[in-house]
């Protein structure tokens, strides 16, 4: 399955950032979330470049609030956990009761079994709260990725809600959100654009999913390509992500996926 070549773009670039040559860094690896479904996260790139850039007293608390939620692990023994499990069912499925938190049910949004917390160790509480905003904010992009609703699908069809789980985590891998301070073009970028916006994450989260589902529609995939599509969709993300004229999120193109 063959990718077009990328085409010649304007890029951005922030003055004061000092590049450091560091050519030799190791690649990282794939990590594997769920039973079979892979997620690109950790290989360098040409906008992986290692930089040095001083945060501002925002950018470096808006930085540790970001570092705080995606510290926090899924615990089905906490409440506000729990509630917020019952919340994305409800948001997904408003008008059918759900038997409990270990149930059946779970599989029909594409979580792995009738456990969905099983499927949170990759992303976190915070792939959670993620699929919440998602459903909360842009229903009608919710509802039409979670029924496939939207172009020629799939006889094997990627699972919603571990997909979800895997793009909070492909997220946080390329924008090096569990470093001290931005170590690439991209992460610097990003906290910019979140000391302005503290939904940043989130919104951009909703972007990547909508995106990864057209990437899965133009390259015609199947279940087993998977992991091709989410390289097609982290391409499409840095491309989109660096074009000169983007100052916040709404000024990507695939924002407009996006419907309310």
């Amino acid at each position: 399955m063959e990718e077009n070549r990328e085409s010649s773009v304007a890029v951005r670039t922030i003055r004061g950032l000092d590049y450091v040559n560091n050519c030799n860094a190791s690649s990282g690896s794939s990590a594997w979330i769920g039973k079979g479904l892979s997620c690109v996260c950790a290989q360098r790139r040409e906008t992986d470049a290692r930089i040095s850039v001083e945060l501002t007293p925002m950018q470096g608390e808006c930085l540790r609030r970001l570092q705080n939620r995606i510290d926090v692990t899924y615990d089905c023994s906490k409440l506000e956990h729990q509630e917020a499990l019952r919340a994305l069912w409800h948001a997904a499925f408003p008008d059918v009761e759900l038997h409990g938190l270990i149930s059946e049910q779970w599989k029909e949004m594409g979580w792995q079994g009738k456990d969905p917390s099983t499927d949170f160790r990759g992303g976190g509480f915070i792939s959670l709260e993620n699929l919440i905003f998602f459903a909360r904010t842009f229903p009608k992009s919710f509802q039409d990725l979670l029924w496939k609703r939207v172009g020629n699908r799939s006889l094997w069809e990627y699972p919603f809600a571990v997909a979800g789980v895997n793009i909070t985590f492909m997220l946080i891998q390329m924008l090096d959100l569990q470093a001290a301070k931005p170590r690439t073009m991209m992460g610097a970028l990003f906290l910019k654009i979140l000391a302005e916006d503290k939904r940043a994450f989130d919104l951009l989260y909703c972007i990547t999913f909508k995106m990864m589902d057209h990437q899965w529609l133009t390259m015609q995939a199947s279940y087993m390509d998977f992991n091709a599509v989410m390289k097609a969709t982290r391409r499409q993300l840095e491309r989109e992500f660096l074009l000169e004229d983007i100052q916040r999120l709404h000024d990507m193109p695939s924002f407009r996926l996006l419907v309310r």
